[in-house]
């Protein structure tokens, strides 16, 4: 157990494979110190969903709500309409997810710029801070973002893998940066360890991306390899070691930022 209070920033606790021990996963993750979990909402359905959670768990779940560039191609009117309904409910605290993915390209590319277009007016609109998502569609990804960039009220860039360019585009332009435990991966992540210091401390959150990206060096790993948030103690640490600072002064000041950035109940 840890006497850390931490906050996850993104964790998609919609997803079907938390249905079967849903109760024993908010236990864990009270265990090892999430004190609050911004649940995802990636869809019209997962954003309904996510709000329902954050109901029904009042000051540790919040939800956002977005619609992901893998479903842009069902980004319609009424979808519009759902996220302007649901980014005026207090307890949904940003609007995303929301951005460009071309590495997958699960929607064309002119269809994931309206919709992230569309959602950027939602949060201009709504007042709320945008959660973004970009894989291989930097430069697209940016010149949406500088055609708003002074009507936005605030913006973090969620499970940041990027490069060392990309990282300073987004600070130049004031974004937070969410961490997953995309940073334990030796294969992949090897780079984060270094950029991760670049960030400013007021501008760093972390978030586990439940069930997605399950920290490769745990052990023992679960046998079912999903991720949860119980293991938002790790990437703190994972960060905390990269930074060369104390555990528990990350998890201080991510807490901090994201309890500001979200305007998250202290």
């Amino acid at each position: 157990m840890t006497a850390l209070e931490l906050v996850d920033i993104g964790a998609n606790l919609t997803h079907e494979s938390f249905r079967a021990d849903f109760d024993a996963v908010l236990a864990r993750a009270r265990a090892h110190g999430a004190t609050q979990i911004l649940v995802t909402g990636a869809s019209a359905g997962g954003s309904r969903a996510a709000l329902a959670l954050a109901l029904a768990h009042p000051g540790f779940l919040y939800a956002t709500a977005g619609v992901h560039p893998h479903h842009a191609h069902e980004y319609d009117e009424a979808t519009d309409a759902l996220l302007r309904e649901l980014s005026a409910q207090p307890q949904v605290k940003a609007v995303g997810e929301t951005g460009l993915d071309y590495f997958r390209n699960y929607s064309p590319h002119a269809a994931q710029i309206d919709a992230f277009e569309r959602q950027l007016q939602v949060a201009i609109d709504s007042g709320k801070p945008l959660f973004l998502h970009q894989r291989d569609a930097h430069a697209d990804f940016i010149a949406c973002l500088d055609r708003v960039r002074d009507r936005i009220c605030r913006a973090v860039v969620h499970c940041f893998t990027g490069e060392r360019a990309e990282l300073i585009d987004y600070l130049d332009r004031g974004c937070h940066i969410g961490i997953t435990g995309w940073i334990c991966d030796e294969r992949r992540g090897q780079h984060l360890r270094e950029l991760v210091r670049l960030i400013p401390a007021d501008r760093l959150m972390i978030e586990t991306d439940a069930p997605y990206l399950l920290p490769r060096d745990l052990v023992p790993k679960p046998s079912h390899r999903r991720n949860e948030p119980m293991y938002l103690a790790h990437v703190c640490a994972a960060v905390a070691a990269a930074r060369g600072e104390d555990a528990g002064l990350i998890a201080q000041i991510t807490s901090r930022n994201a309890r500001a950035f979200f305007a998250l109940d202290a």
